[in-house]
């Protein structure tokens, strides 16, 4: 068992960190307001730490799941960081779904410290991480992810080493360029289903099993129709993901339309109020349109 640091409690880190003290680890957290990280205490036991470079002293792995490129450096660098309180030879996980370009610049800065990195991006949502079903991409040096997986297996149904530094994002912007358009597909089926007169519900139950069916359709259809969407992982989160995956392709030169106009379609779902639902509330702009 390994002594754990875990940065970063939101929706997703709290029960991450959990599943770490489930299976044995010796667990400290930080989290940016404390109150968080007391109510973690008091669900898992474990011990809570001021800043990030107190939570990583002695610790053989720092987890790191905040909010976007700005919050992970804050956590990772300056005298407080997670960087300074680390021993040569420990690895920093990160979990955030961040830009390539700033996975691959702390990844240098920790190498010359001495210190191991893998980017480590999740997919499962709320639901996932609270249930240790992930699916956690990664990149980095291939000794350090392979002595990073055993302790990542605490929350992950599948855990995967894509190559080098910054693969692991690339690799979630795949995923979420994914979930875009399937959503997208998914809420126009559904609004055409309402207005055609036809029961969603049994409509999914059939074409679900055919060459249709998908995760999203099996999950979200029911809190689709009945216009619940106050759960799961917000529209606000999932621009800041579309606009990592449309900078990431202006660079490289890959086409995304589909994914670009997506994002213009969730923009109108946050002007409706939608910034904090679920992304599968797509439907809602269909249904305000029609």
């Amino acid at each position: 068992m390994a002594k754990v640091a875990f940065l970063g409690l939101g929706v997703m880190g709290f029960p991450m960190a959990g599943h770490l003290v489930r299976a044995g680890h010796s667990v400290t957290v930080y989290n940016r307001s404390p109150a968080k990280a007391e109510a973690w205490v008091a669900a898992y036991g474990g011990t809570r730490a001021d800043t990030p470079a107190l939570a990583a002293e002695g610790a053989e792995f720092v987890m790191t799941c905040v909010g976007n490129d700005d919050d992970l450096r804050a956590v990772c660098c300056g005298t407080e960081g997670a960087f300074a309180g680390m021993a040569a030879g420990a690895i920093l996980v990160d979990h955030t779904t961040v830009s390539a370009r700033v996975t691959r610049e702390l990844q240098a800065e920790a190498t010359a410290a001495g210190l191991g990195f893998v980017d480590a991006p999740v997919s499962g949502g709320q639901a996932g991480a609270e249930n240790g079903v992930l699916s956690v991409m990664c990149g980095g040096d291939a000794e350090d992810y392979a002595r990073a997986e055993p302790v990542i297996a605490a929350y992950a149904r599948i855990c995967r080493r894509l190559g080098d530094s910054g693969a692991g994002q690339l690799a979630k912007m795949m995923n979420q360029i994914c979930i875009a358009g399937v959503l997208q597909g998914l809420s126009e089926a559904l609004r055409f289903g309402e207005l055609a007169g036809l029961d969603g519900r049994a409509v999914v139950e059939v074409i679900s099993q055919g060459a249709a069916g998908s995760w999203q359709m099996v999950n979200r259809h029911e809190t689709m129709l009945e216009d619940r969407f106050d759960f799961g992982f917000a529209v606000d989160w999932m621009r800041k993901d579309l606009g990592i995956c449309l900078a990431a392709a202006e660079e490289i030169g890959a086409p995304l339309p589909m994914t670009a106009l997506v994002d213009q379609f969730y923009k109108d779902v946050q002007a409706l109020g939608g910034g904090r639902s679920d992304t599968s509330s797509l439907i809602r702009r269909l249904r305000h349109l029609s």
